[in-house]
């Protein structure tokens, strides 16, 4: 197994890069489209996902690729890391995800931090992201069962779906959530409304373990853990 502090590393520069592109593709999407929020909206999908097939890709065998304090919180839950070991993965992911951020502002000539304005609250809003992050873990652990070579593309493929379907635009990840209430681009929300989605994010992520138990089953039938 890869030490733990290279695998710190990999999950820092992943969630990085990862926010860098989900606040700069925001900002690209607004400048080109004139503000047309749908067209920034298809641009910001479509650089997510591409760059989370490439993360994925290069830092899954180093570190699992998280990149997301809900997987790697489900990953300990399934004895995949060690307590320790999360703690670790979460300070990583969220250090980095607010790294992104800056870095994205940066490039874009902004303010370093911004107070995140955007009003994202609501049952609705909760619903989409307890949906958007069921629908990330069962693609990860099912993916990982049934077709571990397409795990990139097929968690690629979901994100780009999920930011259509979901009235959140699916964040699905508690440490994107945080960063992008240092935000007041496109990608911002509010920070009262940073709890409601971490909580929506968690309880998904939770309920799609014993549903990837019940449909993750070998050829003969039997359960796969």
């Amino acid at each position: 197994m890869t030490p733990l502090p290279r695998r710190l590393v990999a999950e820092f520069l992943g969630t990085t890069l990862l926010l860098a592109t989900v606040v700069g593709s925001g900002v690209m999407g607004m400048q080109l489209s004139g503000g047309n929020a749908g067209i920034a909206l298809l641009a910001n999908a479509a650089a997510t996902a591409a760059m989370l097939y490439v993360l994925i890709v290069l830092l899954g065998p180093v570190s699992g690729a998280h990149m997301n304090p809900a997987v790697s919180m489900v990953m300990r839950v399934r004895g995949e890391l060690r307590s320790l070991e999360l703690v670790g993965y979460v300070v990583a992911q969220v250090a980095g995800a607010a790294a992104g951020v800056v870095l994205a502002h940066l490039m874009f000539g902004l303010d370093m931090v911004q107070p995140g304005d955007h009003v994202r609250s609501g049952a609705a809003q909760w619903l989409s992201e307890a949906v958007a992050t069921f629908g990330l873990l069962l693609t990860i652990l099912v993916g990982a069962q049934r077709r571990p070579a397409a795990s990139p593309v097929l968690v690629a493929a979901y994100i780009f779906a999920a930011y259509w379907f979901t009235a959140s635009t699916s964040f699905a990840n508690p440490a994107v959530t945080l960063a992008r209430s240092m935000t007041r681009t496109f990608a911002g929300i509010r920070l009262d409304d940073v709890i409601g989605f971490v909580v929506a994010q968690l309880a998904g992520a939770l309920l799609a373990l014993p549903v990837a138990r019940a449909v993750a089953t070998s050829p003969n039938g039997e359960p796969q853990h």
